[in-house]
């Protein structure tokens, strides 16, 4: 009954001690299982209690073993004076079977240090069943990756980790370059995009706007002077939706995201640079505004004074 009334309490302390070391768990779980359907949470509640229910035969299997051997120690007293089922797998996988304290002279070696003797045990069974274990995993490995090849090796595992990233970057790109719009376009000096934007602008802008931009049938875009503002994300803005009543049509049919931004970058690289035929500016004049800084200090702020 002692044995019984042990188990029980392990097991009811094991019970109680899970919420004590798994709140968080815990808190997910429930959140999960007040997110499931009816179907599933009573699935999940049979199954806890099909699981709690074979939990509670075991135990009682176990507690009927142990008074069904007690019962036969007392009928039989040679039986117990035989060796438990721990005690033989103990004693064969574990630590094995060592010798009584009086054979120790004969395991002593011939050196001693105050009175401290090395004893030549036999190496524990576990740790004998632990190297042969790693005899096997040895073997394994060679032919795994050296023999018929079927594992990768590191530098093989690296060039494709390189390549699965490489492969993600390269959609990340396109998911930015694809979602660029007039809010969030930023000029681009690079060198590749000026020379697709340059592309871009000669094969579809030069017959009004001229070859050096110096203007046509459409305005001068070297000056600084502007109709629609001279920020990249007004250009950007004039050559994706175009000014219909001016003759300017629409490119966003035509233009991807990425093109518009190019030719919008370059059309910027044109300000300032000296056309043969330039057009007489148009618009008004276009200064960037450089926004201060929201937690620059005050003259007062800063201890300044007047001289």
């Amino acid at each position: 009954m002692n044995v019984f009334r042990s188990i029980m309490l392990l097991v009811a302390g094991l019970f109680a001690g899970i919420p004590a070391f798994a709140q968080e768990s815990e808190i997910s779980f429930l959140k999960g299982f007040t997110s499931m359907s009816s179907g599933e949470s009573t699935l999940v509640i049979v199954m806890a209690v099909i699981l709690l229910v074979i939990v509670l035969l075991m135990v009682i299997l176990i507690y009927l073993v142990t008074f069904l051997k007690q019962v036969l120690q007392l009928e039989n007293p040679a039986l117990a004076a035989e060796p438990s089922w721990w005690e033989q797998f103990n004693e064969r996988f574990i630590s094995g079977k060592m010798k009584p304290i009086e054979e120790e002279k004969d395991l002593a070696l011939d050196h001693s240090y105050d009175g401290i003797v090395e004893l030549d045990n036999f190496m524990p069974p576990w740790l004998k069943y632990l190297f042969y274990v790693t005899i096997v995993f040895g073997v394994v490995y060679v032919l795994n990756y050296l023999v018929f090849g079927i594992g990768k090796m590191q530098i093989e595992e690296y060039e494709q980790e390189l390549y699965v990233a490489q492969v993600e970057a390269e959609a990340r790109q396109a998911l930015a370059v694809s979602i660029i719009d007039e809010t969030n376009v930023q000029f681009d000096a690079t060198g590749p995009s000026l020379a697709a934007g340059q592309a871009i602008y000669q094969n579809n802008c030069v017959a009004c706007h001229a070859v050096d931009g110096g203007g046509g049938v459409g305005p001068n875009l070297t000056d600084e002077y502007w109709l629609h503002g001279g920020s990249i994300e007004d250009v950007f803005k004039v050559v994706k939706y175009g000014v219909i009543e001016k003759g300017m049509i629409p490119w966003q049919d035509q233009l991807s995201p990425e093109e518009m931004q190019q030719v919008s970058s370059y059309i910027l690289t044109l300000v300032g640079t000296t056309p043969a035929n330039p057009k007489a500016p148009q618009g008004d004049k276009y200064e960037q505004t450089i926004e201060e800084p929201i937690d620059a200090l005050t003259e007062d702020e800063q201890g300044v004074e007047e001289v």
